[in-house]
């Protein structure tokens, strides 16, 4: 897990409202990355289950409950398969 994969989770937990769902371009700009690195991590979250599509054909995400998991610290990150991208 990178310090971008915990940005990402984050941004779309939306911790105190309700979980976002988002495109890439949208996660970019809220947070300091850049997009393709932005695109890498997100399809990386997705293999790893942290993510997954809301409307793929339109090319949007949510956290997924794996995520949820991760960030309340119920899942350590040395339990999850290491995303590569």
């Amino acid at each position: 897990m990178t310090r971008a994969d915990d940005a990402i989770l984050e941004f779309l937990l939306n911790e105190g409202n309700r979980p976002l769902v988002a495109n890439p371009t949208t996660v970019e700009a809220n947070i300091d990355y850049k997009i393709s690195h932005v695109r890498r991590r997100l399809r990386a979250l997705q293999d790893g289950g942290l993510v997954e599509y809301y409307d793929e054909d339109r090319g949007l995400y949510r956290i997924s409950e794996r995520g949820r998991k991760y960030l309340a610290g119920e899942l350590d990150a040395d339990d999850l398969e290491p995303p590569e991208s």
